[in-house]
């Protein structure tokens, strides 16, 4: 058994670690440009509306919307504080939004700190 020096810093991963499904490889997780883009790809289509007006509104070019919506570009909290408003949505509103399909898709987590919260902590 090794103890730790009184001056040695004590190290807690920062990510819960997620527990490989039985029989398989480790799950990956989702991204979460992925899981952004396809919250504001779904919101756009239930609107019905055209990525064109969307960026328009938006004030962003529409291959940029385009690419943000395929999870092939990591947009700025402005880029997406502005698109969220084009749909009639806050910046809250699309990370909460996001942050709810991560734990859809994500399989049960083993926490590994201490934490004295029970959730995600995101900073946009």
């Amino acid at each position: 058994m090794s103890r730790q020096a009184p001056n040695e810093a004590r190290v807690i991963p920062l990510r819960p670690t997620v527990a490989p499904p039985a029989g398989g490889p480790p799950a990956k997780e989702p991204l979460w440009r992925d899981l952004v883009g396809d919250v504001l790809r779904r919101e756009r289509l239930a609107q019905e509306r055209t990525l064109k007006d969307v960026a328009d509104t938006a004030r962003i070019s529409m291959p940029y919307l385009s690419e943000v919506e395929r999870g092939r570009k990591e947009a700025s909290s402005e880029v997406l504080a502005a698109a969220a408003q084009a749909l009639g949505l806050s910046l809250g509103d699309l990370l909460s939004l996001a942050q709810t399909e991560l734990t859809r898709h994500t399989p049960h987590t083993r926490r590994t700190t201490n934490a004295p919260y029970n959730g995600l902590c995101l900073a946009a």
